[in-house]
């Protein structure tokens, strides 16, 4: 699947969340995990509320490296309010380094796909969904697909 900064912009406003509580939480971590198990997919997944973690786990072949992905892309998308994947997006449509644009350390910051915001229907961000372990587009399509089947 081909991303695109308009696309993902009307993803975001798609997915804007009317209710948000550890039960849902619960429910995105299980259903990105039922899908990620379903591809045999090697990866992370954390659901934070804020920016601290209320869901993580790793599937086989995943390994604590992906967690500190899963914590770089969560900094990301908490900061910008934006996926991580628009963010890289932007990043090379404007031809700059994202972390030295914005002043921020490589060890905690990373524009790479797998980040997704997780806002109210307000406007209000309350968490984050990362995932890691697959090409960025493919964990940000895991997020996206289980925000999908829950709304």
């Amino acid at each position: 699947m081909t991303y695109t900064l308009e696309r993902l912009a009307a993803e975001q406003e798609e997915l804007l969340l009317d209710r948000f509580d550890y039960d849902f939480v619960w429910a995105l971590g299980q259903a990105i995990r039922e899908r990620a198990s379903a591809e045999r997919a090697p990866v992370a997944i954390e659901v934070s509320h804020g920016l601290s973690p209320v869901f993580t786990t790793l599937l086989a072949g995943a390994t604590i490296d992906n967690l500190d992905w899963t914590a770089r892309k969560r900094a990301v998308a908490h900061r910008f309010h934006k996926s991580s994947l628009a963010i890289r997006l932007e990043a090379e449509a404007g031809k700059y380094d994202f972390n030295d644009r914005f002043r921020l350390p490589k060890e905690s910051y990373v524009a790479s796909g797998g980040g997704v915001p997780l806002i109210l229907r307000g406007g209000t961000l309350i968490g984050t969904a990362t995932v890691s372990g697959l090409p960025d587009a493919d964990d940000h399509r895991l997020i996206v697909e289980a925000l999908r089947a829950l709304a």
